[in-house]
């Protein structure tokens, strides 16, 4: 998943999509898949990078993160 270059994402949670106008916020797991996907992860790259870092089994976060890119994908901060 590729997401749009000139989405800005702060360190707070804070998106803004200058296309649309439009800003989000997300809490400091979102930003750093937000973060991850922008450096071109793949999503396995991620739920390994998280799995490692947090208490979560791979079941949780494949949901989570397919709930993740549903949202993300309906904002139109993807290309």
């Amino acid at each position: 998943m590729k997401i749009k270059k000139d989405i800005a994402i702060s360190d707070t949670g804070f998106v803004f999509n200058p296309v649309s106008g439009e800003s989000f916020s997300l809490n400091t797991i979102g930003v750093e898949i937000l973060k991850l996907y922008r450096e071109t992860k793949s999503k396995e790259e991620i739920m390994k990078t998280l799995i490692k870092k947090y208490n979560v089994t791979e079941f949780e976060l494949e949901k989570s993160i397919s709930d993740f890119e549903k949202m993300i994908i309906d904002y139109n901060l993807t290309e």
